[in-house]
C-alpha cells in the first residue's frame, strides 16, 4: 500500500534518481536523493528509540531549514503526524495550537523558540532540538533514546494511505481556526496533481520562497518537487530574501517558482529598481493563495519571459484544486483560477443543484486529496460535507471553456439593501486598472441600506479611482467611500 503514500513515493524517487540533487541550502548543504533518504531513515529510527509512536502528533517550529525538512519527513515516516507551526507565534498562540493538535512533542532548531517552549512547558509537552552540523553528519536530536535502539526498526514500519501525516489549521478569519488532518494519501494525491499539471520532472529545480509551515510552500514548493525527483533549494537565511532570490535561482538553475502575489510584487519591484545582469530561463511562474492583479501578471510575464499560472488551493484539499495550464496545454486566463486538477469540482446552488456555465454558486470539491473532516468539530463537518461534496465556502462560476472564476467568500458578501455584493468582484474591477496593484473592498454599517461598500486602495488619486469604478462597475456595486 506504500505506493499510495507520500513516503512510498519519495522512496521510489530516491531509487530512480539516487545521485541527483534533492535538497540544498544555498552555500551550505547539497544533498542527493540517496543522502536525503538516509537521513530520513536514520532520524526516524532515533524518533522510534525516543518513544515516538504511530499516531503521535509532533509539533515542528523552524525557519525554512534543512532540519525542518528532515524532521518533517522522519516524523511521517514513523506513522506519526507532523504539525508545523509558525515560529513567530506568541506564547498564547503556541498554547492554542499545541493544545488543539494534542501534540505529544515539540521540536525546534538548536537555537530554540522561547514562546513555543513556554507554551509547551505549560502544557507539559516535552521539548527537543534538532540540528544537522554538516552534510556528512547525522541529525543530532536532544531526546533520551533507548539503549536497545534497533537501527533496523524503521524498516519494519509500513506506511499506510490512511495514516494522518500532516496536521494544519485553517486561517480562522471568521471563527476559531479549524484543525485539518491530512493523510498520506491526501498528500500523495496532491503531489501527483501538482506534478502532472506543471509536468515537473527530475530536470526541474526551484527555490523555496514561502514558509514551510504553510501548505503552499510545503506541498507545492517542497513536496511536489521532491516527488518529481526535482531539485529544491532553501535560502541560506531560512526565509525569503529579495536580495538573494535571483542569485540562488541562477546558481541552482531554477526552472520555476511559486509564490503569493505579495512576493511577486516584491520580486517585480526589485527587478525595476535594481535589475539583475541576467535572469534564469523559467518554464513558468506559479501564483496562488490570493488573487493576482492582471496588471501584475502581465508585468511578471514581460519582465521574466515566462507564463504566470494562477492556481486555486486550500488546506482542506491538501493545497491544489485547480490551475491554469501550461501554454502547450491550453490558454491561461488572467483572473481565472483555471481548470480542476486531479479531482472533481462543481458549482452548486444552496439546494445542491449543479449550476450551468456562467451561473454563480458555491465551489464544491471531492477527491483523494480532500480531508475526510475537521478534527473534533462535528458542527463544521456537518456544514462542510453536504450532497456528497466538500463545500469550500467560495463563490464562483464555470465559464464556457471549463475554467473556474472565483467571485468571493459566502461569509464576506456585502448585503446592500438586500443585494448581495461580492467584495472580490469589486476588487477585480479595481485591479483591472493598470496602476492598481492592491485593493480591498469591504462592507460598513449604513442606516439606509444596512451595509455600504467601501474600498481601500493605496497611493492613487481618488479622482482616478472613482472615474474607473463608474466606468466599469454596476451602479449598485459602486463604493460610497474610498481610502
Amino acid at each position: 500500500m506504500e505506493s499510495l503514500t507520500l513516503t512510498g513515493l519519495l522512496k521510489q524517487v530516491a531509487g530512480e534518481f539516487p545521485s541527483r540533487p534533492a535538497l540544498s541550502v544555498s552555500g551550505k548543504f547539497d544533498l542527493t536523493y540517496t543522502r536525503l533518504q538516509q537521513l530520513i531513515e536514520r532520524t526516524a529510527s532515533r524518533l522510534v528509540a525516543s518513544g515516538v509512536n504511530a499516531g503521535d502528533v509532533v509539533a515542528l517550529t523552524f525557519p525554512n531549514t534543512i532540519e525542518f525538512v528532515i524532521m518533517f519527513l522522519a516524523v511521517i515516516r514513523v506513522r506519526a503526524t507532523a504539525a508545523p507551526l509558525n515560529s513567530a507565534y506568541t506564547s498564547d498562540e503556541f498554547e492554542f495550537y499545541l493544545s488543539d493538535s494534542e501534540s505529544k512533542l515539540l521540536i525546534t532548531s538548536q537555537q530554540g523558540n522561547q514562546p513555543a517552549q513556554a507554551a509547551a512547558a505549560k502544557l507539559n509537552i516535552p521539548h527537543a532540538t534538532a540540528t544537522l552540523p554538516h552534510a556528512e553528519a547525522e541529525v543530532t536530536l536532544s531526546l533520551t533514546q533507548s539503549e536497545s535502539e534497533d537501527p533496523n526498526s524503521v524498516s519494519k514500519i509500513i506506511n499506510e494511505p490512511g495514516d494522518v501525516a500532516l496536521f494544519l489549521h485553517t486561517s480562522g478569519t471568521t471563527s476559531r481556526p479549524k484543525g485539518v488532518p491530512l493523510t498520506q494519501l491526501n498528500l500523495a494525491s496532491s503531489v501527483h496533481n501538482i506534478k502532472s499539471v506543471y509536468k515537473l520532472t527530475e530536470s526541474d529545480s526551484t527555490v523555496i520562497v514561502l514558509p514551510l509551515f504553510h501548505v503552499h510552500g510545503l506541498i507545492a514548493g517542497l513536496l511536489s518537487s521532491l516527488g518529481a525527483g526535482a531539485a529544491v533549494t532553501l535560502p541560506a537565511a531560512g526565509r525569503f530574501s529579495a536580495s538573494t532570490f535571483w542569485s540562488d535561482m541562477l546558481k541552482y538553475k531554477a526552472t520555476w517558482y511559486t509564490a503569493v502575489p505579495t512576493i511577486h510584487q516584491i520580486i517585480l519591484d526589485r527587478h525595476f529598481n535594481n535589475p539583475e545582469p541576467v535572469y534564469p530561463k523559467l518554464r513558468f511562474i506559479r501564483s496562488c493563495s490570493a488573487s493576482l492583479a492582471p496588471s501584475i501578471l502581465a508585468r511578471l510575464e514581460e519582465a521574466f519571459g515566462a507564463p504566470v499560472l494562477e492556481a486555486y488551493a486550500m488546506t482542506e484539499a491538501a493545497h491544489q484544486m485547480a490551475s491554469n495550464p501550461l501554454p502547450e496545454d491550453g490558454p491561461h486566463k488572467p483572473g481565472s483560477v483555471g481548470k480542476p486538477v486531479g479531482q472533481e469540482m462543481t458549482i452548486l446552488d444552496e439546494n445542491g443543484v449543479p449550476q450551468e456555465a456562467q451561473n454563480s454558486g458555491e465551489v464544491c470539491i471531492r477527491g483523494p486529496n480532500v480531508t475526510k473532516g475537521y478534527k473534533n468539530n462535528p458542527e463544521a463537518n456537518k456544514a462542510a460535507y453536504q450532497f456528497g461534496w466538500f463545500h469550500t465556502g467560495d463563490l464562483g462560476f464555470l465559464d464556457s471553456d471549463g475554467y473556474f472564476h472565483l467571485v468571493g467568500r459566502i461569509k464576506e458578501l456585502i448585503n446592500r439593501g438586500g443585494e448581495k455584493i461580492s467584495p472580490i468582484e469589486v476588487d477585480a474591477v479595481l485591479l483591472s486598472h493598470p496602476d492598481i496593484a492592491e485593493a480591498v473592498a469591504f462592507g460598513v454599517p449604513d442606516e439606509k441600506y444596512g451595509e455600504e461598500v467601501r474600498n481601500t486602495i493605496p497611493s492613487l488619486s481618488l479622482v482616478v479611482i472613482i472615474d474607473h469604478i463608474f466606468n466599469n462597475h454596476h451602479p449598485s456595486h459602486r463604493h460610497r467611500g474610498c481610502e
